[in-house]
């Protein structure tokens, strides 16, 4: 992706964000300059709290990407020793027709939440006894707190304030229906670079051509920019 067209999702994505009455903290705004010239953002950069744009390494983002902004993330020392900060919290954007691929995760548990503007559509699939995807199997999710059994292929569709929560081994598949949605996340502590396990071998980070500077610096971009 080029560096020019993910400045302009930011803007777009704050922009919708904003209109739904969210608001994202200092750091999202910070430039990359003020971002390294700060001592004390260590724990922002080691959680990778903050600006996520992808197009799964396809380079067909309007057809297959995500944004998401991370709001916080727990630590997976504290996940693993059973007490502690063991939770994180996204907002993620998906545009009309936008797909987000089949995969699912070993460690998170996540709510998917409407957050604000069109239907949200959740594609499901349960997993074999080994948990991999199993095309003939379907499972149990919660909706709003409401147990509903799924088919293998069904389709939730969530409408403004509507949730699923979905657990290790249900494999999904989202994109927006009539329009572009806001999307919450609430789940245990996230790590995107090993827990995201997809159907087809697809990269989970955009390759980027730095065609002009970033606004803002990717969380994909700690590592590079902040060495």
């Amino acid at each position: 992706m080029k560096r020019s067209r993910i400045n302009d999702i930011m803007a777009a994505a704050d922009e919708m964000i904003r209109h739904y009455g969210f608001v994202l903290p200092p750091f999202a705004y910070w430039t990359p300059d003020q971002f390294k010239a700060r001592t004390d953002a260590r724990r922002i950069v080691d959680s990778r709290m903050g600006w996520d744009i992808t197009d799964y390494g396809q380079g067909r983002y309007d057809e297959m990407g995500l944004f998401l902004f991370t709001l916080r993330n727990g630590s997976l020392a504290d996940l693993q020793r059973g007490g502690g900060m063991c939770y994180a919290e996204k907002l993620l954007i998906s545009r009309q027709d936008q797909l987000s691929p089949m995969h699912t995760h070993v460690i998170k548990a996540e709510d998917i939440i409407n957050r604000g503007g069109a239907t949200l559509v959740v594609e499901l699939f349960g997993s074999d006894d080994k948990g991999h995807f199993a095309r003939d199997r379907g499972g149990r999710v919660l909706c709003d707190g409401i147990a509903r059994d799924y088919g293998p292929g069904d389709k939730l569709r969530l409408a403004p304030g509507e949730s699923v929560t979905l657990m290790p081994g249900d494999w999904h598949a989202f994109w927006g229906e009539g329009g572009d949605v806001l999307i919450g996340e609430v789940s245990t502590v996230n790590d995107d670079v090993t827990d995201n396990i997809f159907v087809d071998p697809i990269g989970r980070f955009a390759d980027i051509e730095e065609d002009v500077a970033p606004t803002h610096l990717l969380v994909s971009d700690y590592e590079k920019w902040l060495a």
